[in-house]
């Protein structure tokens, strides 16, 4: 098969990077900050939850963006960034979640961030909610289980409009909303434990969530006609392990778990598939007039994070082996990533067009990346990190793209996952690198934070300053 030649990216094509508060900023309880979920996970999502923040949270810490904003948005100035992707932690705002009134103090850094941001000509790209819900929402309400969550919300983003209205365009409603069904405590601050959380109760959650996304995009449209909202998923293209055609229904199966939260935030409600499961399985949604009417709202673009594909099947023994994070079965045509992750660039392609061909929304990739152990060295008296392996990583899935973009798919931009290092959300640990940006801290917390441009960091420079016309084939060739 010939490689694919890179397709041309459009003028407008936003290139950049992205980030979240709970795994850069640090100063966990500096100017009023309230507890998040995060400062009790200090293994990831896959660890126990601790009492209270605890030492060996590297969350704590960070990479202490919250005093070095100024000098990583230089940088990120420095590979030519037009958009960066940030989230505002809630609890900045709102320490407890559930308080009166804001946190002047946390609004204040987000108006420097942004400051720096205007001055260097980069488009801000705002995540609402990224997996740091209060703690109190939490203990208090057990997360979105509760309804009183969507007022709490509603309070939240009513002071982000008002405040960043005027000055950020573009804001996502919640991180990987759908993650909900498969991690509750991150993605919906619920604390009962998964083997015991009944569907009853997940479903309910996930209307809650469903509601307050809409009921987000109502008041920002409000608030400014310009403001773009866009939903956020975990994009998860399923393949079936064999042509067998229960293989097939598998797919289809998991397909709909992941697309229903797309399905409802551009249709404005839930597919028929949603409502036979939820009769099949006995689950009655608490659900009123108000909230069909808030669910209209719709989104004005889907943007996604993509790290991988998996496999399917409905065979009883999946002798195969788990697949990657998030269930499914592995694919034997692909190879892992250090920490077991599937690489499969034209992924990035088939759920491009799936999302395409499903919803008629432009789309934005606000996710993708390699997570990879980094070696600093010093090449011309200069401490840097040798990462061909990202490199080729991003320069493939940025091919595919290129042919998603010619094959009539509305894309409007990207941003890598972790631009700059930062604490992984899985495992907790620093030495699970994402960035073009080396920050020299390890997993015990050691290291002077001093930052280190990446051979990758002048890669991708070259990728935003040619606007993909540097990307090479598949065979090497440019």
């Amino acid at each position: 098969m010939t490689a694919p030649t890179p397709q041309p990216f459009p003028e407008t094509f936003l290139w950049g990077g992205a980030t979240a508060a709970n795994q850069i900023e640090g100063a966990h309880n500096a100017d009023g900050k309230g507890v998040s979920i995060q400062d009790v996970l200090p293994k990831g999502l896959m660890g126990p939850r601790t009492a209270g923040p605890t030492p060996d949270n590297l969350k704590l810490e960070g990479i202490d963006f919250y005093h070095r904003y100024a000098e990583d948005i230089a940088l990120f100035a420095e590979m030519g960034f037009k958009v960066f992707r940030f989230s505002i932690a809630w609890s900045r705002i709102f320490p407890n979640g559930d308080d009166e009134l804001p946190n002047e103090a946390g609004l204040a850094f987000y108006d420097r961030v942004l400051d720096e941001l205007e001055k260097h000509g980069i488009e801000p790209l705002v995540t609402i909610s990224h997996y740091e819900t209060p703690l109190a929402l939490a203990e208090k309400y057990n997360g979105w289980t509760s309804r009183k969550m969507i007022g709490f919300y509603e309070r939240y983003v009513r002071v982000l409009f008002d405040r960043y209205g005027h000055r950020v365009k573009y804001w996502l409603t919640f991180n990987e909303i759908n993650a909900l069904v498969h991690f509750p405590i991150i993605g919906g601050a619920i604390l009962t434990p998964p083997e015991e959380l009944s569907r009853q109760d997940l479903f309910q959650a996930v209307h809650h969530v469903l509601v307050a996304s809409a009921l987000a995009t109502r008041i920002a449209h409000e608030t400014r006609p310009d403001i773009q909202v866009g939903c956020m998923v975990l994009a998860i293209p399923v393949y079936p392990l064999t042509p067998d055609p229960a293989d097939v229904l598998a797919v289809l199966d998991a397909d709909h778990t992941n697309l229903l939260f797309g399905d409802v935030h551009v249709r404005g409600t839930y597919p028929g598939y949603a409502l036979r499961h939820m009769r099949e399985n006995g689950i009655e949604l608490d659900i009123t007039d108000e909230d069909r009417e808030i669910l209209k709202n719709t989104v004005d673009f889907v943007s996604f994070s993509y790290y991988m594909s998996i496999c399917e099947t409905a065979a009883p023994d999946r002798t195969t082996g788990e697949g990657n994070i998030i269930g499914g079965v592995k694919n034997p045509t692909l190879q892992d990533t250090e920490w077991g992750w599937q690489i499969d660039p034209v992924g990035l392609r088939v759920v491009l067009n799936q999302f395409w061909d499903r919803w008629q929304k432009p789309l934005f990739i606000v996710e993708n990346g390699l997570g990879a152990k980094d070696e600093l060295i010093e090449v011309d008296g200069r401490p840097t990190v040798n990462d061909d392996h990202r490199i080729a990583y991003l320069n493939d899935h940025l091919i595919q793209v290129g042919e998603a973009l010619a094959d009539g798919v509305d894309v409007l931009g990207y941003t890598p996952w972790g631009c700059i290092d930062l604490v992984s959300a899985s495992t907790a640990q620093m030495s699970k690198r994402y960035g073009f940006i080396y920050v020299d801290r390890d997993d015990d917390g050691n290291g002077t934070l001093d930052r280190h441009p990446k051979k990758s960091f002048h890669w991708y420079a070259d990728v935003i300053r040619s606007n993909g016309a540097s990307l090479r084939r598949g065979d090497g060739r440019p």
